[in-house]
């Protein structure tokens, strides 16, 4: 079953057939499809935006477009939500839902606070449908520059790039190789997964390959999610997505001093932009890392732009 096979179900009926008569070539390049109440539906892809046509298929014109229907968005979230919408209040809460083959519906809406906190969202005004696409051997020209003495010493790694820039799906692959031994031994990789994104878990079962000897703690937050990890799974390898916060760079320390290897990824343009942000900065002045990673979309999500050592020499 491709992606829009797994995707359609959580589309209402009238829009489905509007998609059918979609160039399917396109639409399975597709990595949003975006659903605004009163708004144009919106399909991206790494080229740009295109949008669904009121008669069906697709058109760059946007006067040509189907508007979303706020009824259209309510079925979409019963849909979403198998009909149990407060089953689903926790991933409300996160402003996601997970589904099968690691897509994910991104909300937004009216929040409802209790304590300050969002408990739900109401009024449910855009839907975001995240295409995810499994990218077998993404790493395969990264990971060997990942190791000293190669291959068999594992460096602590930061990935770099700016947003849709290829890290989630680098660290995924990264987390498969290392975790089935395609590379050197096979190596007990554990996972902290606050968003959802890395291994799409779903009802405890990874939607994207990880790996047979990867273990997923999902939904945590990451410096609680990697002391946890650290005492209770034994890893070689702690691997988390999106780091830069202090506790962030106290839980890595930790990680450092228990003997694992840690590589996570960091928002960011290049290596002075990294250097510039506070905890990062500290953490690459401390040679926390001894690789660092920049990534781009120059050639597509997961190009890479250079692999530096921790004194910022160049890794060929």
């Amino acid at each position: 079953m491709n992606a829009m096979e797994q995707i359609l179900p959580y589309i209402p009926l009238p829009l489905r057939q509007k998609f059918a008569a979609c160039d399917q070539e396109v639409l399975a390049q597709a990595e949003e499809i975006r659903f605004r109440n009163s708004m144009p539906i919106v399909i991206r892809d790494s080229d740009g935006d295109l949008f669904l046509h009121k008669d069906g298929g697709l058109t760059a014109d946007v006067k040509e477009s189907l508007c979303s229907q706020a009824d259209w968005l309510l079925q979409m979230v019963m849909l979403l939500s198998e009909s149990s919408f407060y089953a689903f209040e926790e991933e409300l809460r996160r402003g996601y839902i997970t589904l099968p083959g690691g897509h994910r519906a991104g909300l937004c809406g009216r929040a409802v606070l209790e304590g300050g906190r969002i408990r739900t969202l109401k009024d449910i005004s855009s839907i975001n449908l995240r295409i995810a696409h499994q990218v077998p051997l993404a790493a395969a020209n990264l990971l060997p520059r990942l190791f000293k003495n190669k291959p068999y010493s594992l460096c602590r790694t930061l990935l770099v790039s700016p947003p849709r820039a290829g890290k989630t799906t680098m660290l995924r692959d990264i987390a498969y190789q290392l975790a089935e031994g395609m590379i050197a031994e096979p190596l007990n990789v554990a996972i902290v997964d606050e968003r959802s994104e890395i291994a799409a878990m779903r009802q405890g079962v990874p939607q994207l390959a990880v790996g047979s000897r990867s273990d997923v703690l999902d939904a945590c937050p990451k410096a609680e999610g990697l002391m946890l990890l650290i005492r209770s799974m034994s890893p070689q390898v702690l691997i988390c997505d999106e780091i830069g916060r202090e506790e962030d760079a106290l839980a890595l320390q930790e990680a450092a001093n228990a003997g694992i290897v840690v590589i996570a990824s960091a928002h960011g343009a290049d290596k002075e932009e990294i250097k510039a942000r506070p905890v990062l900065g500290k953490l690459l002045a401390e040679k926390s890392f001894e690789r660092i990673v920049t990534l781009s979309r120059r050639h597509g999500p997961g190009t890479i732009e250079a692999v530096w050592d921790a004194d910022f020499n160049i890794i060929e």
